[in-house]
């Protein structure tokens, strides 16, 4: 199974190492499934890891979160859309993380995201909360 995770979904792993999110991070780790990501949202994580707001909550090391990301890139499939969509006026950058999808072949989507969680499916590509994805988890 193939799974685009959010940005949302890994800085909230990053922040809380006990809830939903660390537990999806923990299941990929085991091998359950595999993440897609695309070097826009590699872009992004890199980005919002760097907000003042998230930085103050982080109990990570600057290393520690410097490695997280190579781990993350080394062990994730990383694509390169060669197509754009225009799915989500409202935030148009939740686009990205359909592309991903799209191109990755991925089943699911596993974000916290409004917009991406209000289209609950697109071509055939289920978008999930975290709690949503745990239990999908548990059924397999």
């Amino acid at each position: 199974m193939i799974v685009v995770l959010d940005t949302n979904v890994i800085i909230s792993a990053l922040l809380s190492p006990s809830g939903p999110p660390a537990e999806i991070i923990d299941h990929w780790e085991a091998g359950d499934f595999d993440v897609v990501t695309s070097p826009p949202l590699l872009s992004e994580l890199e980005r919002a890891l760097q907000y003042p707001r998230v930085k103050k909550y982080l109990k990570r090391s600057p290393d520690e979160i410097a490695r997280f990301i190579q781990r993350f890139t080394r062990l994730a499939g990383v694509v390169a859309p060669q197509f754009t969509l225009e799915s989500i006026g409202d935030d148009p950058a939740d686009n990205r993380v359909l592309e991903c999808a799209i191109a990755g072949g991925a089943a699911y989507v596993v974000s916290g995201d409004k917009h991406l969680l209000q289209l609950k499916e697109h071509k055939e590509i289920v978008v999930l909360s975290p709690v949503g994805f745990l239990t999908l988890l548990d059924l397999t």
